[in-house]
């Protein structure tokens, strides 16, 4: 058990959608991914106690990046036009295992973890993760400290989706430029709402991370 004064660590993985579809979106993609990056930052400037961690990936059917692994906020910056460039197919599995597995390496009992999924397409070419084997690490993980989000386009079903993987909190957003931006900002907010839940000790109620008042 960690003493209330001790620093408290928070991971936020973030898994975002590379594959064609996303090139729709994609100036609303890469400048929401930056405001989300510098919205940790701030959190560590808020909040001097906490250690935030970032793991940013983005993924297609060709490559998975690791833009941040681990990295304490303060050693992040914005990402270069250039290293968001969607292409491909969408194996959301593979991505979802791969982020979760390198995290989990890296926390500690008592850590904090917001993981944080954007999708505007199902899965369709993992070869490594199946939804059994995401699903069942999920379940286990939500027991200790980590929180699950999946924010999902207005053209899946993103509640049933969430569900399949036994996430609670998720968010639907319209595939536009406004929608996109709206869905950014939204998240951010509630991120910051997340942070000072852990500055207090107190838990976001399940299936709430997303309401506002």
């Amino acid at each position: 058990m960690k003493k209330q004064n001790e620093t408290k660590r928070v991971h936020n993985l973030i898994i975002v959608d590379e594959s064609g579809s996303m090139s729709i979106i994609r100036k609303q993609a890469f400048t929401g991914m930056n405001e989300t990056l510098q919205t940790v930052r701030q959190m560590q400037k808020k909040f001097p106690d906490q250690q935030q961690h970032v793991t940013l990936l983005t993924f297609d059917s060709g490559h998975t990046t690791w833009h941040y692994d681990n990295a304490p906020a303060t050693h992040t910056h914005d990402l270069s036009w250039k290293a968001y460039n969607p292409c491909g197919g969408t194996p959301l599995y593979d991505a979802i295992g791969k982020g979760i597995s390198k995290v989990q390496a890296q926390t500690d009992d008592g850590d904090h973890v917001l993981v944080t999924i954007i999708t505007d397409g199902e899965e369709n070419s993992s070869e490594e993760w199946t939804l059994k084997m995401v699903r069942t690490m999920i379940e286990k993980l939500k027991k200790q400290n980590w929180t699950f989000t999946l924010i999902g386009t207005d053209n899946l079903d993103v509640e049933t989706m969430a569900h399949s993987f036994a996430i609670d909190e998720h968010m639907e957003f319209q595939q536009d430029e406004a929608g996109t931006r709206a869905m950014f900002a939204r998240e951010r907010r509630c991120r910051e709402r997340f942070n000072c839940c852990v500055e207090a000790n107190a838990s976001m109620p399940v299936g709430k991370f997303f309401e506002e008042d």
